[in-house]
């Protein structure tokens, strides 16, 4: 028999300049800005309703959960909570198997997780018909997973996977502003061409990192170092509008010289040696994605050079990912099945 299923996607992103200032209470205290770029890697999730009143969870990353949903709110364990917050917190009743996929390993320095309640968010509202603004998913997301379960990052996650597309965000405390850049189709195309993305083969947990960044600001001790990732932010989406590749590159490793001082666990001494066969072979400069520690590193290399990068890179062990810039959001779709 055909049954109607409800699929979302999210996609992943790559963290350009500013990560950490997005994360509290920096962002509130001081003023956050981030600049990021959605890829084409996703996370995905499928609703398809039943006859129970039971939830039942698959996930290809985190296991499996099922429950009756009327045995009253679900009980967090560590075990696929992203999906049970959302449940909790529209009070679902009506039964449905869930499937959840991300083409991003935990720990990925992409914003995994953050793009995979997203997905999850798109999927459950487009299924039970709740109309959403696409600040009140990203706002609904941050909540959830930062304040409801506790789990440690920033904010500029959830806004990335549900706006797409290169954007420059600026963080306060009454609020967020999400600024899509004009970037021409020539200069997305030349940096496509110029950029690397590559898995260090560690993936890391940033709970450890983010209280370490976080205990350090409250020191005093990472202050101006906060402070400037933030004015390259600024400055580097600036370079980008006008399509100077080459300076952009540098900014990303200047960038990268101001996130190492949030933190001693923003990186290692595989993470350096990498770093620099990078320079040496080519790459104006580059950084990792996210909290640091491991997972992607993104550089941004001379066009005839990046080739010789990637062979270097992977005697480190190193994988080089192929992706493409992704310029929309996190959507949803009905299909049968």
């Amino acid at each position: 028999m055909a049954q109607e299923i409800v699929r979302s996607r999210a996609p992943l992103r790559i963290g350009i300049a500013g990560g950490g200032t997005d994360v509290e209470p920096y962002a509130s205290q001081k003023g956050g800005v981030v600049f990021n770029a959605t890829i084409n890697r996703y996370a995905y999730c499928s609703i398809l309703p039943n006859d129970s009143n039971r939830l039942s969870i698959r996930s290809l990353d985190y296991g499996t959960f099922e429950a009756p949903l009327d045995g009253g709110p679900l009980r967090y364990d560590g075990n696929l909570d992203l999906a049970k917050a959302v449940a909790n917190h529209f009070d679902i009743k009506d039964g449905f198997d869930m499937f959840i996929h991300s083409e991003a390993p935990p720990g990925s320095g992409l914003g995994g997780s953050s793009t995979v309640i997203i997905a999850i968010l798109k999927a459950v509202t487009a299924w039970q018909d709740i109309h959403m603004t696409k600040h009140e998913i990203a706002a609904l997301a941050y909540h959830l997973e930062r304040e409801v379960l506790g789990l440690k990052g920033g904010k500029q996650d959830q806004y990335a996977a549900t706006f797409g597309g290169f954007n420059r965000m600026e963080f306060r405390a009454d609020g967020v502003d999400v600024i899509p850049l004009s970037i021409s189709s020539d200069t997305i195309d030349e940096l496509q061409y110029c950029s690397l993305l590559c898995y260090t083969g560690k993936s890391r947990e940033s709970a450890g990192i983010i209280d370490s960044q976080v205990k350090s600001f409250k020191e005093g001790s990472n202050e101006d170092a906060l402070d400037a990732a933030k004015e390259l932010a600024m400055e580097l989406s600036n370079k980008l509008v006008h399509g100077n590749i080459p300076e952009v590159g540098r900014l990303l490793g200047e960038s990268w010289a101001h996130k190492k001082r949030f933190s001693s666990k923003i990186s290692n001494p595989m993470i350096d040696a990498m770093y620099q066969t990078a320079i040496a072979n080519g790459a104006y400069g580059g950084k990792v994605s996210g909290a640091g520690g491991g997972g992607f590193m993104y550089f941004i290399c001379e066009y005839d050079k990046k080739h010789q990068v990637a062979k270097e890179l992977t005697k480190w062990g190193a994988r080089v990912t192929d992706f493409m810039f992704e310029p929309n959001g996190a959507h949803s779709w009905r299909t049968i099945v």
